[in-house]
């Protein structure tokens, strides 16, 4: 649009003509928008707001008397505020360029104003310290021309021929040598030891090697010589097997045989024998059958004659008893008693005669009975007879 005006993000725009500006100034500001001019009664002029550059490079004397020569590097801009931009339009608007040029002269004053009050050792050591320094000392100053300063950068510090820096630096030189040399030593000393051990592990792994190896060679001397002896082995274990197969067969025939025997020999001789003694014992039976029929004839003859005696016996007994003195005290029942007594005895007698003609142990046996009977009959009646 004709006689429309609007300044780029880093310009501001001086409008003179017309109104005055801000605080008395004979142009008005425009940023971050536009602005309709008048063509012929207003004039437009744009100031920069971008970031600028000065460079320094002075020669300052320390407060030691040594000439130093410093070198250093301002970024500055025009500030963002009208008070800044009407200031610094008034004093760099035809002549832009002159901004850093000024900045440059003010930073060197004040460079030598401030190193003049330091030594050596703090302005190399304290860089920030200085350039601290300078800008706290110049920041009116260049508020009054409409400037800020965004940083302040000592690039280089340098003595010229004197040396002193350079003698400054030399112990520690020297103590950075020593370290580097302790450095080295310590990583020659590390790397002999590395190899060192490295040897060392190459031993041990050769030994290993050989012990290993040394062990195969003597598992496969042990395997042949197993191998060797494996077939003697297996032969005479064969040959064993065989004759403890032959042993056992020899065994066995040698059983049959004895059986062999035992049923033809022992077998037989046992049966006669046995048969022998069969006959033997039946023998004897009937021997002793026959002796005992004899002995039992014997004794039913004597007792025939016996019987055929007792009344002898009876009778003699009585004859006896015709000269005594008997006296009967008990009447019918004690004559009745004394006859049964009578005949007792008599049987007594047979019986003893019996007893001494049979065997030893019939005449024990009867003995013993008719004791008991004799002893009964003459005892076991209530009767009493008296004989004198």
């Amino acid at each position: 649009m004709f006689g429309y005006r609007v300044p780029a993000p880093d310009q501001a725009m001086l409008i003179s003509g017309g109104r005055r500006g801000q605080g008395g100034a004979p142009f008005r500001v425009v940023t971050g928008h536009g602005k309709f001019v008048l063509p012929v009664f207003r004039k437009v002029r744009f100031l920069t707001l971008a970031m600028c550059e000065a460079e320094v490079a002075e020669k300052c004397v320390t407060r030691q008397g040594i000439a130093l020569t410093v070198r250093a590097v301002i970024a500055f801009k025009v500030g963002n505020d009208t008070e800044s931009i009407v200031n610094a339009g008034q004093r760099f608007l035809s002549d832009q360029d002159q901004m850093s040029v000024l900045t440059g002269r003010i930073f060197a004053g004040h460079l030598r104003s401030i190193i003049g009050s330091m030594t050596v050792e703090e302005i190399v050591t304290e860089r920030q310290k200085l350039a601290t320094e300078v800008l706290e000392t110049s920041k009116t100053e260049m508020a009054k021309i409409g400037l800020i300063v965004d940083s302040l950068q000592i690039q280089s510090i340098d003595d010229g021929d004197t040396g002193y820096i350079e003698a400054m630096s030399a112990p520690h030189k020297a103590a950075i040598q020593r370290q580097a040399q302790i450095a080295q030593a310590k990583a020659t000393q590390a790397s002999v030891e590395a190899q060192q051990e490295a040897a060392r592990n190459q031993a041990e792994y050769s030994r290993q090697t050989a012990v290993v190896q040394a062990e195969y060679s003597a598992e496969v001397d042990r395997a042949q010589a197993h191998a060797a002896q494996a077939g003697p082995l297996a032969q005479a274990n064969a040959q064993r097997e065989v004759l403890a197969a032959q042993t056992e067969l020899a065994e066995r025939r040698a059983q049959l045989r004895q059986q062999e025997l035992v049923a033809e020999v022992v077998k037989p001789a046992e049966a006669e024998a046995e048969r022998i003694k069969l006959l033997a014992l039946a023998e004897a039976e009937r021997m002793k059958i026959q002796a005992e029929a004899a002995a039992s004839y014997d004794r039913v003859a004597l007792d025939r004659m016996l019987i055929d005696q007792l009344p002898q016996i009876v009778k003699e007994a009585s004859a006896g008893l015709a000269n005594a003195n008997v006296n009967i005290l008990n009447g019918t029942d004690g004559l009745g008693e004394v006859a049964a007594g009578l005949v007792g005895q008599g049987l007594t007698i047979l019986d003893s005669v019996r007893r001494n003609l049979g065997s030893p142990d019939d005449r024990n046996t009867k003995t013993d009975k008719n004791g008991a009977a004799a002893s009964g009959g003459t005892q076991g009646h209530s009767g009493r007879v008296e004989i004198e």
